[in-house]
């Protein structure tokens, strides 16, 4: 892949997207399939399932740039609801396109966000209206979530990958980001950068949020991997106590180079000790929508300070 950063840009996960099919790091078999609707000139209506970061949106992108179709991206987890599909959706979905292929599209990210009850619903009967003029492709990480009616009118794409599959997909990514850091003038260490790789794989997404983040320092080296003290998640459930909204948020400021996986792990470990019986079940249950979110998320500072305000204000410490 060349790499044609945009200077502004910020995002490493953005400014570096590939913009080809052929330029996505996937096993061939499934790279083979979306090869395949760009030849063809018609991609159906599609549901793409696997675990974050690994490249489903990314690819729906890709192949739709390369056939030159009009498409739009509406998030799941960010408020989609009969409204949005009211006038967003069905506003673009039955416009004509003038460009590519003549046919438009709307990729719904991490779909399993989208409300069963009312929204998937609603989208089933919207595949059937627009069909015409209009695709949709779903991206989810819990494909249980979405209801069969909605499924069973999609095609349904795996991004599982397979032990085989692992090696020569690892290889690709650390020679990318190799590339990567070396284009942003970053010093690094390879044998940490491959460590990092290990810890996310197949989250390349991760992978390249936590690399910027170290990044800004100037070097990628061992010190990276220093925990959180005891004492610093004990400064913290002190503030959640006493309320302190923006030292918290200076907190998270400053531990925000550590992994939020491991940062969130700290936290349960210690929740028992800090939070009232009574407050403990609500607890563990944000924390673990906050740590899913973590996964889905572009800036994980914002995620953690999110997840830290809702418990400081719901829940009560002893």
């Amino acid at each position: 892949m060349s790499i044609d950063a945009k200077s502004n840009e910020v995002l490493w996960v953005e400014k570096y997207r590939p913009q080809i099919v052929d330029d996505t790091i996937l096993p061939s078999k499934t790279k083979e399939s979306f090869r395949k609707f760009v030849s063809d000139g018609s991609v159906p209506n599609l549901l793409l399932t696997g675990g974050p970061g690994v490249g489903k949106t990314t690819i729906a992108k890709a192949m739709l740039e390369e056939l030159g179709c009009d498409y739009i991206v509406k998030n799941g987890s960010l408020n989609v609801n009969i409204d949005t599909l009211r006038y967003d959706i069905s506003t673009f979905a039955s416009a004509v396109s003038l460009t590519g292929t003549g046919r438009k599209y709307v990729i719904f990210d991490v779909a399993d966000y989208l409300n069963a009850a009312n929204v998937q619903p609603a989208l089933r009967n919207f595949i059937e209206e627009y069909s015409s003029n209009c695709g949709f492709i779903f991206t989810c990480n819990f494909k249980n979530r979405i209801i069969s009616p909605l499924r069973s009118r999609l095609s349904e794409i795996d991004f599982s990958i397979d032990t085989a599959d692992r090696p020569q997909m690892a290889m690709e990514f650390f020679k990318r980001v190799k590339a990567i850091l070396d284009q942003e003038e970053v010093q690094y260490d390879p044998k940490v950068v491959a460590k990092v790789i290990e810890k996310h794989f197949p989250d390349f997404r991760r992978v390249l949020t936590e690399l910027q983040s170290y990044a800004a320092s100037g070097k990628i080296d061992e010190g990276i991997f220093v925990n959180l003290a005891q004492e610093s998640i004990d400064d913290l459930f002190r503030l959640l106590k006493a309320k302190q909204f923006t030292d918290m948020r200076k907190w998270v400021a400053k531990n925000s180079d550590q992994d939020m996986n491991e940062m969130f792990r700290r936290i349960y470990d210690m929740m028992s000790s800090k939070v009232t019986l009574q407050s403990q079940a609500g607890f563990i249950v944000t924390l673990a929508d906050y740590m899913y979110k973590s996964g889905l998320v572009a800036d994980q500072e914002i995620n953690m300070v999110a997840f830290l305000t809702e418990v400081m204000i719901e829940c009560e410490y002893s």
